[in-house]
């Protein structure tokens, strides 16, 4: 099965969020990596510990830019002017057993956090998955960290389908939950599981 590349002139889009700020969105190119890098920087430390790859490392954030492949990976980012407020990720599963599956994470600069951008970030990547056929989005969180985070999924129609207790450590060492939500974007006849 070939994988052709997420549509991107699309995918621009601007809106005013709930505090009166002008926001852009519009999928990352490489010379947003300065710009990426800064906000990664800015974003605090316990939010940035879960995080797969150290984002405050220029290289690694210069490595995503130089390798953008928009058929496995949409990233959108949300500007306020210049300045990047919000990164949001779609990722596809490789062909195979899971390719009906995405999978999606977002991350909001804290001064914007409750302003509706991680909303419209999360909007825009299942609105993207529907219409390229995927059928579930699969979306991760930490229990007692992200509470705004699940909330704003739930809003928009995930339910949590797993939670693995003491599965992450914070940086100070404290055990926390880990919560998989999934959004399905094809109807089924299949009841969810109940926790």
């Amino acid at each position: 099965m070939t994988i052709r590349a997420y549509p991107m002139a699309a995918r621009q889009a601007s809106f005013v969020t709930d505090c009166g700020d002008e926001v852009t969105m519009r999928p990352m190119l490489k010379t947003d990596k300065d710009a990426l890098l800064d906000f990664l920087r800015r974003v605090p430390e316990e939010d940035r510990f879960y995080l797969k790859d150290d984002v405050t490392s220029a290289s690694v954030v210069s490595q995503w830019a130089a390798h953008l492949e928009y058929c496995r990976t949409l990233p959108i980012l949300a500007f306020a002017g210049d300045k990047v407020i919000g990164d949001a990720t779609l990722r596809r599963f490789r062909p195979g057993a899971r390719r009906h599956v995405g999978e999606v994470h977002i991350l909001v600069d804290p001064c914007y956090r409750g302003s509706g951008v991680g909303t419209r970030l999360m909007t825009t990547l299942a609105e993207v998955a529907r219409e390229e056929g995927l059928e579930k989005l699969m979306f991760d969180v930490v229990a007692e960290v992200g509470i705004a985070a699940r909330h704003t999924a739930h809003k928009l129609g995930f339910i949590p389908v797993t939670a693995l207790r003491d599965h992450v450590r914070d940086i100070w060492g404290d055990l926390h939950d880990l919560v998989t939500m999934e959004l399905v974007l094809v109807p089924t006849d299949v009841e969810p599981l109940v926790f």
